[in-house]
């Protein structure tokens, strides 16, 4: 039959999402059924409060007794589909863990590939030379630096008072170099010689000045 007809499509597999919330519908119908028991329950105290002992109030009482025993089955039924959710939803929570940690590890897996990939190409002897030759040209720097920053200052072991002597000496020239032009108008260096191509010795008063101007 199944070749002439085909074979019936097949139902997809129950999950435990679907099954926890079919057991979820099902808790809620006991629910509702024990409340309302309660609610008769509560009529037939009511009733039984306002009467006096005898068969009326047995019989009343009788009929409590029976809607307080369906209301016990029912919520025994109950607990042991709300047990079923529970461990339901407990192997669920282990199977999302798992999937969460195969995640990870197929994950670690594929950075780890990538890892020894990029590490493969590194050249350690390489970095190393590189090392070597970055600090042997931080020491040629520094040595630069030093050089350049070297300052030329005088020498501590001057006396001061060759110093001062020559100060003075330096002073008494200048005011003799000044007196002599005073006097003559002439600096010494032109008094002393006269330069070959000269025919006349240097007239002494205003031409020299004028010349000189």
């Amino acid at each position: 039959m199944n070749r002439l007809f085909g074979s019936a499509p097949k139902a997809p597999k129950p999950t435990l999402g679907a099954a926890i919330t079919n057991i979820d519908s099902r808790i809620s119908s006991f629910d509702v059924k024990i409340a309302s028991l309660n609610a008769e329950l509560g009529t037939y105290q009511g009733k039984m409060a306002k009467m006096r002992e005898g068969p009326g109030k047995s019989a009343l009482k009788a009929k409590a007794l029976k809607v307080l025993q369906r209301r016990k089955q029912y919520e025994a039924q109950r607990d042991q589909l709300q047990s079923q959710v529970w461990n339901m939803e407990q192997a669920q929570t282990m199977r999302d863990n798992l999937a969460g940690v195969m995640t990870t590890v197929d994950a670690m897996k594929t950075t780890q590939k990538e890892l020894k990939k990029q590490y493969g190409k590194v050249d350690l002897d390489k970095i190393e030379r590189m090392q070597d030759e970055m600090a042997d040209l931080m020491d040629v720097g520094n040595e630069i630096n030093e050089t350049l920053s070297r300052g030329y200052e005088v020498p501590e072991d001057v006396d001061e008072a060759e110093l001062d002597a020559e100060l003075e000496l330096l002073g008494a020239e200048m005011e003799m170099e000044g007196a002599g032009m005073e006097a003559g108008g002439v600096p010494d260096f032109m008094r002393d010689e006269v330069p070959e191509f000269i025919d006349e010795p240097p007239e002494a008063g205003g031409k020299v000045q004028e010349a000189a101007r």
